[in-house]
C-alpha cells in the first residue's frame, strides 16, 4: 500500500468519526455541553502550547487559561439554559483578573506578549465557542429549550462549505483568494463552496417546515436560511483563513496532531471559530430569536 493511499484512509476513517461524534454530541443538550466544553479545553491548552513552543520570550499558564475556556462554556450553557443567572460568570472573570494580576510576579522579560496572547487565546477560543449555546438554547413562550437544527446547521455548512470549496477549486480554480496567506484558496473554489451551502440552507429550510407541517417553507424563512448559509461560509473561510495566518507567522504546518490526517484542534474548527459569532450576530439582526 502506498504511503499517499495509506494516508488517505487514515483521514477518511478519521473524518467518520469525527463527524459521527459531533453530530451525535450536537442531538442532546447534555451531549452538546460536554461536547464543547472538551473542544473548548483541547483547543485552548494546544494554542497555548503553540504560543509557549514558537513564539520567543512569551510563556502563558496553559492551565489556567484552558480551565477558563472551559468553565466560560459551563457558564454560557448554565446561563442560556436558564439554570442560572448572571452570577455564574464571576468566576471566569475573577481568573482573567487573576490571568492578569499573576503576571506581577512571574518575572516574565516580556508581560506584555504574555498578556496580550494570553487574552487572544479567550477572545479567540473561548468566547466564540461559548456562543454556541447561544444558538442551542432559544427562549420560547414554553420557557427556554434546547435546538439542535441551528448548532447542527453551522457544522453542516462548514463541512458542505469546505466540500464543495474543494471540489470547485480542482475542477475550476484560476484565481487565487489569498495566496499570501494560503495559496491553495481560489475564488472559484470559495464561490462554489458558497453555493454548495446556500442550497443546503434552502433544503434544511423545506425540511424543516414539512417536520412543523406545513406544505411549504414561507419565502422570507427561505432567504434568512440562504442569508445563514452565506453567513457561515464567508466567516467559516475567513476563520480557516486566520488559522493559516496564525500558523504562518510562527512557521508550522499544522497546529498538533490529535486527529490523525486531519492535525490539530485549531486545525479542525477554526472555521467555527468565527462562523458560532457571526451566525449569532446575524441570527440576532434578523431577530430570528424574537
Amino acid at each position: 500500500m502506498s504511503e499517499k493511499l495509506k494516508n488517505f484512509i487514515v483521514r477518511a476513517i478519521t473524518g467518520v468519526f469525527f463527524v459521527a461524534i459531533m453530530v451525535t454530541g450536537l442531538l442532546n443538550a447534555t451531549a452538546m455541553i460536554a461536547l464543547f466544553a472538551f473542544i473548548s479545553g483541547a483547543t485552548m491548552w494546544e494554542y497555548t502550547g503553540l504560543v509557549n513552543n514558537y513564539i520567543k520570550d512569551v510563556q502563558v499558564n496553559r492551565f489556567i487559561s484552558a480551565a477558563a475556556a472551559v468553565f466560560l462554556h459551563l457558564a454560557m450553557a448554565a446561563y442560556c439554559s436558564g439554570a442560572s443567572t448572571a452570577e455564574v460568570f464571576i468566576p471566569y472573570l475573577l481568573t482573567i483578573v487573576y490571568l492578569m494580576v499573576s503576571e506581577l510576579y512571574t518575572g516574565s522579560v516580556n508581560s506584555l506578549a504574555n498578556w496580550a496572547y494570553t487574552m487572544l487565546g479567550q477572545m479567540y477560543i473561548a468566547l466564540p465557542f461559548s456562543t454556541i449555546n447561544v444558538l442551542a438554547f432559544q427562549q420560547t413562550e414554553n420557557g427556554v429549550t434546547f435546538s439542535t437544527l441551528i448548532p447542527l446547521s453551522v457544522f453542516l455548512f462548514l463541512w458542505t462549505n469546505d466540500t464543495g470549496a474543494y471540489c470547485s477549486g480542482s475542477l475550476f480554480g484560476r484565481h487565487k483568494l489569498f495566496p499570501r496567506i494560503s495559496p491553495g484558496k481560489s475564488w472559484e473554489g470559495s464561490i462554489g463552496g458558497g453555493i454548495f451551502v446556500i442550497l443546503l440552507a434552502v433544503g434544511i429550510s423545506y425540511c424543516d417546515t414539512l417536520f412543523n407541517g406545513a406544505p411549504s417553507p414561507a419565502a422570507n424563512e427561505t432567504l434568512k436560511w440562504a442569508g445563514m448559509g452565506v453567513v457561515v461560509s464567508v466567516f467559516g473561510t475567513w476563520g480557516d483563513l486566520v488559522e493559516s495566518l496564525i500558523k504562518r507567522t510562527i512557521g508550522i504546518k499544522d497546529s498538533g496532531n490529535i486527529l490523525p490526517g486531519h492535525g490539530g484542534m485549531l486545525d479542525r474548527f477554526d472555521s467555527s471559530l468565527l462562523a458560532i459569532p457571526a451566525t449569532v450576530i446575524y441570527l440576532y439582526s434578523i431577530q430570528y430569536f424574537a
